[in-house]
């Protein structure tokens, strides 16, 4: 199917009030804005350079996300470009991300990334240091927390679904607290191989590529 086709099947399983994103990483600015064209305005990147690269060639309307890890030294080169940082993992980067945004006088809307299988291979912060990041949130003057963000582990459709309900129930928990600066507005869990199962199980945003373009060219 053409990345046309594979837009309009996502968009006719999903409920209005699903964000999608595609996840545009290693695809160039002609096939991104094929998707652009069809009406999708919320675009996915996992490398700051990338994102940069992309920002400066595409469409100022386009909400860009950064998905992947953010490296401290690379928070002063998206302040005012990045309509959501999904990645935020830790009080460092925390801090650094507040401390450009005062500087520019910007507000960084973000989410936090919990690291719900602990895999050592991935980002995110682990449960146990959740409550600690929530509490320098609180002390910030130009970071907002939106929500939360998931990758889960690759297994079985039993333990993804497992991933996802623990997801949703911290979201859920997190959600009747009252806290400064913190919102639970979005639980972005979900990609090509398991949205269908993260939107049964609560997700409100799913990030998409290769549903969306096909396979990567990591050679780009």
């Amino acid at each position: 199917m053409s990345i046309e086709e594979n837009v309009k099947m996502i968009r006719n399983t999903i409920e209005k009030d699903v964000t999608l994103i595609a996840v545009s990483k290693t695809k160039p600015v002609e096939e991104i804005k094929k998707v652009y064209d069809i009406g999708i305005r919320d675009f996915g990147e996992n490398k700051v350079q990338e994102l940069i690269d992309k920002y400066d060639k595409l469409p100022k309307d386009i909400k860009w996300h950064l998905i992947g890890h953010l490296q401290r030294n690379k928070v002063k080169y998206i302040v005012g470009k990045v309509h959501l940082i999904q990645s935020l993992d830790s009080i460092r980067l925390l801090q650094e991300i507040d401390k450009h945004y005062s500087a520019n006088n910007e507000i960084a809307n973000t989410l936090i990334q919990i690291n719900i299988g602990r895999e050592e291979s991935k980002t995110g912060v682990l449960l146990e240091k959740l409550d600690e990041l929530l509490q320098q949130c609180e002390n910030c003057n130009n970071v907002k927390v939106k929500g939360l963000m998931a990758i889960v582990p690759q297994a079985t459709e039993e333990s993804c679904r497992c991933y996802f309900k623990k997801m949703k129930d911290i979201f859920e928990d997190l959600k009747k607290k009252s806290f400064k600066n913190i919102q639970m507005d979005i639980l972005s869990m979900g990609m090509s191989g398991d949205y269908s199962m993260a939107l049964q199980e609560g997700s409100n945003m799913i990030r998409v590529g290769q549903g969306i373009f096909g396979k990567r060219n990591y050679n780009n």
